[in-house]
């Protein structure tokens, strides 16, 4: 058969079928742009990773390190500490960066990829890759790990055949395979820590004279979708850029306090290590254990631990764990750091770091509630938080089993002891590099690299240097000492250096 004629070809190929073929082709184009939103369900055989299981053998990893990482940094939650220890190994390194313009990406709305320092997703390819993906947002997938593109051509081949061509163009921030982590932190602890910092950020907390009178009555402070109050409740939840349950969405989407004057007994955890993190038990979220008011054992309502629809909450707590490979428990902070050295085939040094961004006064706070010194008021208080909190709990429930799940797996002794040598390390470099060997006021710290950025109603403790230091010391010591934002600043000036410009020569004019 020959050539087919012009006129052929158009009678083949008229005006209303060439709308059918437009048509499905962006049909197809729209469903691939919407395709890997927040909750896109990874199908079978299409990257998935592998099932976590510990790296056997000697304590110097014998698997290549993972390099490519997004941690979400979740507020109040032991995060800084994260981040220093992400700073600290991908400076020496030479890692790059995925750096805000400032300090966060665009928080608290939800991330977008165009927020990225020196990101031109028009590039064709040739921008250096990301490695590190760090600093706070609100956690948005699709903009984090891919976003994808038909592009469609149409044209007339040599036979003049009117053909349609259409291939795929991938843009990401961070490669598919990167590994993806966070932490997260009991929300009664997180509620007192919030409550101080962010007094004068949230309108609910800013009205109430007390946590304790706005966990008492939080109607009476909070409205949803008030300017910063997305400190006050949940948190966490938001964090991860999770959508509400409807009901939750209205002024009236409050759960039920408990009135009784004996809160449930919630099982608080200890901060710690050791097996006595069995004692939470995860289904006190939804049977919470009896309590005695007025010489009588009661169990509380279910309706005090509402959390709305419970296929709800699941689903987004299964949609969680298929994104994120590990979710560190601020608790269990050294065990959590074992665990991911593990997981990143990482050695021991390189999760061994100093706290930071802790405020003064919470390490006592810490103290009481792993020593069960918690008053009844304290007891109250947190159950309310809890309560209060209900969707953090959850979260906080979830990742803490499926933490010890993996703690089980990696083994209880193994655990005990590299959590031991990772504490002693921290107390030795302590000693060799800070003066006091420990967090100071900040009053004490002169040297402006290393005074953590002051807000919020408690005092926000740092680290000064010992003198007498060699050269290579001090450059170690300071990457363990600089605060966040100091830190973010030298990674900014590394990687986005300031285009000195050249002074301008004039010559000489010659006189007659």
């Amino acid at each position: 058969m020959g050539p087919l004629s012009p006129t052929r070809t158009m009678r083949l190929w008229g005006p209303r079928s060439l709308g059918v073929a437009l048509g499905i082709f962006m049909t197809i184009g729209f469903a691939l742009q919407l395709w890997g939103g927040p909750f896109q369900r990874r199908l079978p055989g299409l990257q998935l990773r592998q099932p976590w299981a510990p790296s056997p053998g000697p304590a110097v990893p014998s698997c290549p390190p993972r390099q490519r990482l997004v941690f979400l940094k979740t507020h109040k939650s032991g995060s800084s500490s994260v981040l220093s220890l992400l700073h600290r190994y991908g400076d020496q390194r030479g890692l790059r960066f995925a750096l805000p313009a400032r300090y966060q990406f665009g928080y608290p709305r939800l991330f977008q990829a165009s927020w990225v320092k020196g990101y031109h997703p028009q590039g064709g390819g040739t921008q250096p890759p990301f490695h590190i993906l760090c600093h706070h947002m609100r956690f948005n997938l699709k903009e984090v790990r891919m976003r994808t593109f038909i592009v469609t051509i149409i044209h007339l081949n040599t036979y003049r055949l009117l053909c349609i061509s259409t291939f795929f163009k991938v843009l990401q921030v961070m490669p598919s395979d990167s590994f993806f982590f966070s932490i997260v932190r009991d929300p009664a602890a997180l509620a007192r820590s919030a409550f101080s910092y962010y007094k004068s950020t949230s309108s609910a907390f800013r009205k109430a004279p007390s946590l304790a009178a706005f966990l008492a009555n939080p109607r009476a402070f909070y409205r949803p979708g008030a300017r910063g109050d997305h400190y006050a409740r949940n948190l966490l939840w938001f964090d991860f850029g999770l959508p509400f349950p409807p009901e939750m969405r209205t002024k009236r989407g409050y759960p039920h306090l408990p009135s009784d004057p004996n809160p449930p007994e919630l099982h608080v955890l200890p901060s710690g290590t050791g097996s006595r993190a069995h004692t939470l038990d995860p289904n006190a979220l939804f049977h919470p254990a009896p309590t005695t008011a007025d010489g009588h054992s009661q169990t509380s309502s279910p309706a005090a631990l509402d959390l709305g629809p419970s296929s709800f909450v699941q689903w987004s707590l299964a949609w969680l764990d298929s994104v994120f490979d590990l979710v560190l428990v601020a608790e269990y902070f050294d065990e959590s750091l074992v665990l991911l050295a593990d997981a990143l085939c990482w050695g021991l040094d390189d999760v061994v770091g100093f706290m930071h961004n802790a405020q003064a006064g919470s390490e006592q706070g810490r103290n009481a509630v792993s020593n069960g010194g918690l008053t009844t008021e304290d007891r109250q208080l947190t159950a309310r938080a809890r309560v209060w909190n209900n969707l953090d709990w959850a979260l906080y429930v979830h990742f803490n089993r499926s933490l010890w799940t993996r703690i089980k797996q990696y083994g209880q002794g193994r655990l005990e002891s590299a959590v031991a040598e990772l504490r002693a390390r921290r107390e030795a470099l302590a000693k060799h590099c800070l003066l006091g060997g420990e967090a100071l006021d900040p009053k004490y710290i002169t040297d402006r690299r290393f005074r953590p950025f002051q807000f919020g109603s408690g005092k926000v403790l740092g680290y000064a240097l010992r003198s007498g230091l060699s050269l290579q010391e001090q450059e170690e010591c300071e990457r363990l000492a600089t605060p966040e934002l100091q830190y973010k600043d030298k990674l900014d000036a590394k990687q986005f250096p300031p285009k000195v410009s050249l002074p301008f020569k004039t010559s000489k004019l010659l006189t007659p």
